[in-house]
């Protein structure tokens, strides 16, 4: 699956990747490979990309929104702190 992560001020990633765990208004959910289209809004939480089964990497957000279309997640988010 194909992963953009963007704030306005620049591109936090962009690459392939297994999967995506978001922290949701309602709660956190896992976008994985082949996902159905989707559009959700998010809340403040982790984010961690998932880049294979082994390899990770861990944000801290606050809010924005996820697109989900052709195998392809884009999140648009207001700005984002590696937890590395």
């Amino acid at each position: 699956m194909q992963l953009e992560i963007l704030t306005p001020e620049h591109k936090v990633y962009s690459g392939t990747v297994y999967g995506i765990q978001l922290p949701g208004i309602e709660g956190s959910f896992e976008i994985l490979d082949k996902h159905a289209p989707m559009i959700a809004s998010l809340g403040k939480g982790k984010m961690k990309i998932l880049k294979d089964k082994n390899t990770t990497e861990l944000y801290e957000i606050a809010s924005g929104f996820v697109e989900v279309l052709n195998n392809k997640a884009t999140v648009l988010i207001e700005g984002a702190t590696s937890m590395e």
